[in-house]
């Protein structure tokens, strides 16, 4: 009898959970802190969850992490959990790295919606395969938040700089500083597959081949990241010779120590917002070296975690989070403001963002791992 009684319990216990369980409803504008939750154009729609009491589970269900910017993300998501703020509304914050696999991937997220998570913050592995999981996670009333490498979907709530506007910028500056118009730009990508690499490419390619320029453009691919990046650019000068600019996805350092190896004029490069970049920037700026460093801050995922709880909390969110892209550029790289001499060049030098209350110190940042948890 103690049994059929612990079984009915049980049924009742789980039809409950489904009763609470509920997707996103759409509602009208405008939402919760536009300074801090900005909706990325003035028709994007709005999202409602039913709120829930804290404090939340939470999981990051990273993929790609052999790159410096997924680590310091990583060890940014660590040191966010472990703020007042943030560590009151957690009961558990897991974080668990796939790889390349989108299967894999996706079978965490499956995971985490099913093991009862309240939220999942992710960068996805492909833009496009994710809508079944989308599905799931808004059937069962979990706040899933694509960042950084977001989705082809208007189902889910998003937090993104705009990758688009972040190529055209970076060809818009190379083209303002080859008054020729002409001549031969290495084009340095990022992690093919990723909505990140395929948008800012798009918008670099927009201007650079725009009627009126006659640019050669050779691309490489350098995964975002520093070693790859020296490589194939150093690949790519032994092959062409001379370059007249440089666009880098990311694994900025990397490229223009390439440059620097082998004895190459110093060029306009638009690159990421690396330290060891802007160090380079300022301190070759008398050779040459014209810099553009425009910044997809790893902070994103501290964003997204916020965007979650105010979500969990019933609070009306934008489906698409704009956040402004940090910019540094030639002659204006200054020391302890674009740059710090002291820290190291993997550091990414923009994490805070004052509107959101998110306000990390280097060294709270570096000193979390980016193990698994």
């Amino acid at each position: 009898m103690k049994i059929r009684n612990r079984i009915a319990f049980a049924a009742a216990l789980a039809l409950s959970s489904l009763a609470l369980a509920a997707p996103p409803k759409v509602v009208p504008g405008p939402g919760e802190n536009p300074a801090c939750f900005k909706p990325w154009t003035p028709q994007t729609k709005h999202f409602q969850w039913p709120a829930k009491k804290g404090p939340y589970r939470i999981a990051l269900a990273n993929g790609f992490v052999g790159n410096t910017w997924r680590i310091q993300m990583i060890k940014m998501a660590k040191a966010y959990a472990a703020t007042p703020e943030m560590k009151e509304q957690l009961k558990e914050f897991k974080i668990v790295s796939t790889g390349t696999d989108v299967a894999a991937q996706i079978a965490a997220i499956d995971n985490f919606i099913n093991s009862g998570y309240d939220a999942i913050v992710t960068i996805a592995v492909n833009p496009t395969a994710f809508a079944p999981v989308i599905k799931r996670a808004n059937a069962a009333g979990v706040v899933l938040v694509p960042f950084d490498n977001v989705l082809d979907s208007e189902e889910v709530m998003m937090v993104n700089e705009d990758q688009l506007a972040m190529g055209e910028q970076s060809g818009q500056w190379l083209v303002k500083n080859i008054p020729s118009k002409t001549g031969k730009l290495l084009e340095v990508r990022g992690l093919p597959g990723n909505s990140v690499d395929r948008d800012r490419h798009l918008g670099f390619r927009k201007v650079v081949e725009a009627a009126g320029n006659k640019f050669e453009v050779v691309e490489v691919v350098g995964n975002w990241d520093d070693g790859t990046a020296q490589k194939v650019v150093a690949d790519a000068v032994a092959v062409h010779k001379n370059f007249d600019g440089m666009f880098v996805q990311g694994g900025s350092t990397g490229a223009v120590r390439a440059l620097i190896d082998a004895k190459h004029k110093m060029i306009p490069v638009a690159g990421e917002s690396e330290n060891g970049f802007r160090k380079l920037c300022a301190a070759r700026a008398k050779d040459g070296l014209l810099c553009l460093s425009l910044g997809q801050s790893p902070g994103l995922v501290a964003i997204s975690m916020k965007a979650a709880v105010a979500a969990l909390q019933g609070k009306v969110m934008p489906q698409l989070i704009s956040v402004p892209i940090p910019t540094a550029m030639h002659p204006d790289i200054k020391p302890g403001v674009d740059y710090f001499p002291d820290l190291t060049d993997n550091f990414f030098t923009t994490n805070q963002f004052p509107a959101c209350g998110v306000n990390l110190k280097a060294e709270e940042i570096m000193s979390k791992d980016e193990k698994n948890n």
